[in-house]
């Protein structure tokens, strides 16, 4: 499995905006984007744009998803919810995965009757200018949802992205079947080409899965991020020692945790502040980061816990 980095220090605070205008945005191109194209697959009857199309209208469902479960997610921690709402994006990413996957067996099922029964296409010229406009529509979005991804970590919003994402390749096969099947009459091309937008559809379906399953399960940090949290608490002179370290994901909300071994004989006064300098040194390398140390005497780990009473 791929890991995935945290965001870089200070890109967080203006995340939520962010993630809310990616939200509209993908909502307004979606829609767009199903008035074109079913008006191309009125004119041509080509299943490769009816393919593209139902993903648009999925894709348009599954953003307005998005958008009610990134609002959320959004929402501070309250009395019932201490960690927050963030895991609201991996559930939307999951209900997303079953929309993709039923798309994908849909466009199968369409491929192989159009197989057995070839159909000649019409006005292909209209559905290759329509698909262009999709490509055109679809960059522009996926551009901003990229920036969006980089600078919050939004799991809603990769989700989305792939989606989208996956269209540039599907939009860039429909021209293919169009040129094949409408312009030198090759009829099988245009369901192949629909075979091939429906695999690429359900493996898209798949890493949604394997990311909203990843934060759903707690799945730790990189090692090279905790590698990083490590080397703030060896570099500081009156720290001992760390142990226990747990990080998590929910949403963009980043919880990290680990018990400082520090000099038995400090004051409290003293443990505190080191504890207080670290903490600023991990939330400056991860901003919006919740950092939890637990301060232990250096070598207590090593007692038996019979002992420690």
């Amino acid at each position: 499995m791929t890991e995935q980095h945290h965001p870089a220090a200070g890109h967080l605070n203006a995340g939520p905006l962010l993630m809310k205008r990616a939200t509209y945005a993908a909502v307004v191109v979606a829609l767009t984007l199903v008035l074109m194209k079913a008006g191309a697959f009125w004119l041509t009857g080509s299943v490769a744009m009816l393919g593209t199309l139902l993903d648009s209208v999925l894709d348009g469902t599954a953003s307005l998803v998005n958008l009610f479960a990134v609002r959320l997610a959004l929402e501070p921690a309250d009395r019932d919810h201490r960690f927050g709402h963030g895991k609201a994006e991996a559930l939307a990413g999951l209900g997303q995965s079953v929309f993709i996957f039923f798309s994908a067996g849909y466009i199968t099922y369409e491929s192989a009757s159009r197989l057995i029964a070839p159909e000649p296409l019409a006005r292909s010229t209209i559905g290759i200018v329509v698909t262009l406009a999709a490509i055109a529509l679809t960059l522009a979005l996926v551009a901003y949802q990229r920036k969006v991804v980089r600078e919050t970590n939004s799991l809603a919003i990769e989700a989305d992205s792939i989606h989208y994402r996956g269209d540039l390749l599907m939009n860039l096969s429909v021209i293919a079947a169009l040129l094949l099947s409408g312009v030198f009459g090759l009829t099988w091309a245009d369901p192949v080409f629909g075979f091939v937008i429906a695999g690429f559809i359900a493996w898209s379906a798949l890493q949604i899965v394997r990311n909203a399953g990843d934060q759903l399960m707690d799945k730790e940090m990189s090692e090279e991020d905790r590698d990083r949290i490590k080397e703030v608490v060896a570099a500081h002179e009156e720290a001992v020692g760390m142990h226990d370290l747990r990080t998590r994901m929910s949403g963009a909300n980043l919880f990290i945790q680990f018990h400082l071994e520090l000099d038995g004989s400090l004051s409290l006064m003293k443990a505190h502040r080191i504890t207080d300098d670290i903490e600023k040194e991990i939330e400056a390398l991860f901003p919006g980061s919740e950092v939890l140390i637990h301060q232990d005497p250096a070598g207590l780990e090593r007692v038996p816990k019979l002992l420690r009473t």
